[in-house]
């Protein structure tokens, strides 16, 4: 029987466990492994978990794959890894490299040397010290270790789409469990249509790259916090070594996981000049087709080890907390990559009263953690009128005066560009129900080159003028649109003609909530094609 987690982790921060009796130790835990940084040295046992793509239940699998961790990271790291020593566990208690013969061996460590943090390259670029030229470096040390990677006709396997599809599909049935909560259903399904669509459309693509020798016997996991950065040299620790079939991979695949990695840290620029050095380091032109598609599947995997470590009772309350928080972001941005391959797009949610405008546009921003930008919200806030409450009809006549609306829709413009210019997408929801701002509004995003979609929600007569007759029973609702003001709604909504704007999407709220979400999230990967 292996030795429990628990005693394991007291073992590892006893000083007196370790040969050289250290002055500090800290303890990182993930869902696999358990780390012991002990300066000069570090030390990672892997847990007796089987989580279907790696099973580490006996000791002699956890031997095998630590030697596997140090053989295959000699490649990116080779002055790093020492090999594998026993943890023994003696008269005196566990002994970690301790002497064989002085016990029973109960479990085996990578030993490394221990790498400063400050070095890593999340921690530079948090201190904002990791200038273009490590990025450059990066990409350099990338491209001379996949030209140095040997073609085989084992790792092409890898490069057909029955094979990709295995890792994707995966994905998704270890996820089932979470959507609802990380990830919602809508978001799951349209997740699952991008990824189909984008293999149908792309098969050619996907053959050529296997036949053309793009797949290599990769790294698996670049992450930031696996890059190691010194004025002499790069180091790229913690490969994969559980899986071959997440290693053996495109390299599109392998650099998109730090592309995404630098878009998630708010360093876009960076992951465009890292794919662009790397490609026009390898020739590989069609690099770029493929990055959106594979930092969405790299987005997708966070999601879900994020989504596992915040249900392992083995991590500390805090720390699980965090993990849930971490699984929606990256799920967030799996669903950016599928809707917009990851660049800043405003979504305006349009349409008569009642057409459930609000609901719609709270899901979208909910799924893609983009801000949902309100008319009836910026109306209110900009006349000190409390949202919930319906003012008396003199009220409601200056609130919606054509000035005052002017204003509301300027702020609207003006909160997109502004956030667009940050990178980041947007969710307006307003009625747009005049050509002419619908038109100011395309002028200011054409300005800004930003790109938009009008999704313009509809619904019968008869469900409008229900929904509206609701909202009397409905307090915390913030539009002021009711049942009495039917008639003269449909009057002043001018409906788009079929040639006013290319992108924009009729869909019919006549369904269920979520079907109709699921509906614009198929409506917006289309259009990103």
């Amino acid at each position: 029987m292996p030795i429990s987690t628990r005693t394991l982790r007291d073992a590892l921060t006893t000083p007196s466990a370790y040969p050289h009796d250290p002055d500090r130790i800290e303890i990182e835990q993930t869902h696999i492994s358990l780390v012991a940084l002990a300066p000069p040295w570090a030390y990672k046992v892997k847990k007796p978990v089987d989580l279907g793509f790696l099973d580490f239940t006996t000791l002699e699998r956890r031997r095998h794959f630590c030697e596997e961790e140090v053989r295959l990271n000699t490649r990116l790291c080779p002055d790093t890894y020492e090999g594998v020593v026993p943890i023994v566990a003696t008269g005196d208690g566990l002994r970690i490299d301790g002497d064989p013969a002085a016990g029973e061996v109960v479990e085996v460590a990578v030993k490394m040397r221990y790498l400063r943090p400050t070095q890593f390259l999340d921690a530079r670029l948090d201190r904002g010290e990791a200038p273009t030229a490590d990025i450059d470096r990066v990409a350099r040390r990338l491209c001379s270790f996949y030209q140095s990677r040997a073609r085989t006709p084992e790792v092409a396997e890898a490069g057909w789409i029955d094979q990709l599809r295995v890792s994707t599909e995966e994905n998704f049935e270890q996820t089932a469990d979470l959507v609802g909560t990380a990830l919602s259903p809508p978001a799951f399904e349209a997740l699952r249509y991008y990824t189909d669509r984008f293999y149908d459309q792309h098969a050619a693509l996907f053959h050529r790259r296997r036949a053309e020798g793009h797949f290599v016997d990769g790294h698996g996991d670049l992450r930031l916090e696996h890059v190691h950065i010194t004025d002499d040299r790069v180091a790229i620790y913690d490969c994969i070594e559980f899986n071959e079939r997440f290693r053996h991979l495109d390299v599109a695949n392998d650099v998109a996981f730090l592309c995404m990695d630098l878009d998630r840290s708010g360093y876009p620029t960076l992951a465009a000049r890292l794919a662009h050095h790397v490609s026009d380091g390898l020739g590989d032109p069609d690099l770029h087709r493929l990055l959106p598609f594979y930092k969405c599947y790299r987005a997708y995997v966070r999601g879900k080890v994020e989504g596992m470590q915040a249900v392992d009772e083995e991590v500390a309350s805090p720390e699980r907390e965090e993990s849930r928080q971490q699984a929606r972001q990256y799920y967030q941005w799996a669903l950016r990559y599928a809707v917009s391959g990851g660049a800043p797009l405003v979504v305006v949610v349009m349409g008569q009263s009642g057409t459930g405008k609000s609901t719609q546009a709270a899901a979208l921003s909910s799924a893609l953690g983009w801000a949902h930008v309100s008319s009836d919200r910026v109306r209110k806030e900009q006349a000190g009128v409390p949202l919930h409450d319906r003012p008396a009809p003199e009220t409601r006549e200056q609130l919606y005066s054509k000035d005052r609306s002017d204003a509301v829709y300027e702020a609207l413009r003006h909160r997109a560009v502004q956030r667009g210019r940050s990178h980041q997408g947007t969710v307006l929801d307003a009625t747009f129900s005049g050509a002419e701002r619908r038109e100011r509004l395309r002028s200011a995003l054409r300005a800004a080159d930003l790109p938009h979609v009008f999704i313009e929600l509809t619904a019968p007569h008869d469900t409008l003028r229900a929904r509206l007759a609701a909202r009397d029973h409905t307090p915390d609702t913030v539009s002021d649109a009711r049942l009495d003001d039917f008639e003269t709604l449909m009057a002043r909504y001018q409906t788009p003609d079929a040639l006013e704007d290319a992108r924009h999407v009729r869909i019919g709220t006549d369904r269920s909530e979520d079907d109709t979400t699921l509906a614009i999230l198929k409506a917006l990967i289309r259009l990103g094609d």
